[in-house]
């Protein structure tokens, strides 16, 4: 293959969850910037449903909003019906889909730990299982999970006091090694992107002037002196989803501006 091709995920159908806004948008935006239909699914289907039709018009592919609550199998069980009656396969699962929540740490309630599980690591679970026996069945996949540079480290109180969440990423990438492993004689590749920091509707706050010593803080870590942006993660997500990376699996990709590094 020549390098367009490599990199070309025409005719395949990728699968987002999360996919309406946020990194998940950018996400997608790349994947269909690359030729891929869409099913983007989340819990609202208003975000979903402006990002599909704007994917469409600019892009000339195919994409489907369904919603579906990553923590209730049922919805995820009609989500994936109905992906599998209008487009007959799914190529590409990216499992963007995930929830935080902040207390102080010595009064972080048990039922908010457990929420933050069951989405990030159950429900991630949950619907790889089901999109890898489909995978199985047309011959090969290709998933990627979306971890965070929380994984490797610990944070601050004061910046993130959010104690369950780090946990629950770094399952994500145990996940990633374990299944790739595991699916690999089922020709279904599995790894995982690690973002930093990025600019998103959600940390669109931090650039108010009022945020500004929190915003220099959160650059002081990053060697690049930046926030990601779009561009940033999407290259990568192309990258990862397609035949370029077809001899990676298990792998955990970093994409932080440095940050770990520091």
């Amino acid at each position: 293959m020549n390098i367009a091709e490599l990199f070309s995920l025409k005719g395949k159908v990728a699968l987002v969850t999360g996919g309406g806004r946020g990194i998940g948008r950018f996400i997608a935006t790349g994947l269909a910037e690359a030729g891929a239909d869409l099913i983007l699914t989340s819990r609202k289907i208003k975000n979903l449903e402006d990002t599909a039709r704007e994917l469409e018009d600019n892009y000339k592919i195919r994409a489907l909003a369904i919603a579906s609550d990553m923590s209730k199998e049922d919805t995820v069980d009609a989500m994936l019906e109905e992906a599998q009656k209008q487009f007959g396969h799914i190529d590409i699962l990216v499992n963007n889909a995930g929830v935080t929540w902040g207390a102080p740490t010595l009064e972080f309630p048990l039922e908010k730990w457990d929420q933050l599980f069951n989405v990030n690591v159950r429900g991630v679970w949950v619907i790889t299982q089901k999109v890898a026996r489909i995978m199985k069945n047309q011959g090969g996949g290709n998933i990627i999970n979306i971890s965070s540079v929380t994984a490797f480290r610990g944070t601050l109180e004061e910046a993130h006091p959010a104690v369950p969440y780090n946990s629950t990423k770094a399952a994500i990438n145990v996940l990633t090694m374990n299944l790739a492993v595991k699916l690999a004689p089922y020709n279904i590749r599995v790894n995982a992107i690690a973002p930093g920091f990025f600019l998103t509707d959600m940390m669109a706050y931090i650039e108010r002037p009022e945020f500004k010593p929190a915003y220099d803080a959160t650059l002081g870590v990053i060697p690049l002196r930046r926030m990601g942006k779009s561009d940033d993660i999407k290259g990568v997500a192309v990258f990862l989803a397609s035949a370029a990376s077809a001899y990676m699996t298990g792998h955990v990709l970093i994409a932080d501006g440095g940050m770990l590094a520091h």
